[in-house]
């Protein structure tokens, strides 16, 4: 597995499950602490049909939430998360290596039990490997409490890939660099 594909595995599923930032005056609830089953489907190309377990806690989600900020404040022009009836709907611009991309992602579910992140996305500008428009649906579910020996988060991707959420900083030496 590359590395690029390994970062955007990794990122992305984070990114969906916190897209709130310092400018934003809503706030997504933290998640339930325990054991969270993460599984990807869509049309694009990174992730898709991946599951992955994260194990959390409240403090974990909020630097998780610190760390992915200055991220999208400094890529994205336009982030927009709005309470509604069923959930959250979160609207952003973002620029990355050259390209541009308008997301709509449609947050439903109660962060205690389950939730699900629903994102389509236009690209302009793709980055080679990067389709023009994707459809990617992040489904969350709580499993129990984290399993021994884990500690809050620690993340297991696909093939058994282990890492904590520590490591995001080293994460985004891997992603492409904005123009």
């Amino acid at each position: 597995m590359s590395r690029g594909r390994l970062a955007r595995i990794w990122l992305l599923p984070l990114l969906l499950a916190v897209p709130a930032t310092a400018a934003q005056a809503i706030d997504l609830p933290t998640r339930k602490p325990g054991l969270w089953e993460l599984k990807m489907q869509g049309s694009g190309s990174a992730g898709e049909g991946v599951a992955m377990q994260h194990c959390t806690d409240e403090t974990t989600d909020k630097k998780m939430t610190a760390a992915v900020q200055p991220m999208a404040t400094d890529a994205c022009s336009k982030p927009a998360i709005q309470k509604t009836a069923t959930g959250y709907v979160n609207d952003t611009v973002c620029k990355i290596a050259g390209m541009t991309t308008t997301s709509h992602a449609e947050i439903t579910g109660d962060f205690n039990s389950a939730y699900t992140v629903k994102v389509t996305s236009h690209n302009e500008n793709p980055l080679p490997g990067v389709p023009k428009e994707t459809a990617t649906t992040l489904q969350a579910k709580w499993l129990g409490p984290c399993k021994d020996g884990q500690k809050p988060g620690d993340i297991v991707m696909p093939g058994g890939i282990k890492m904590n959420v520590s490591d995001m900083d080293k994460l985004k030496g891997l992603l492409p660099k904005s123009k």
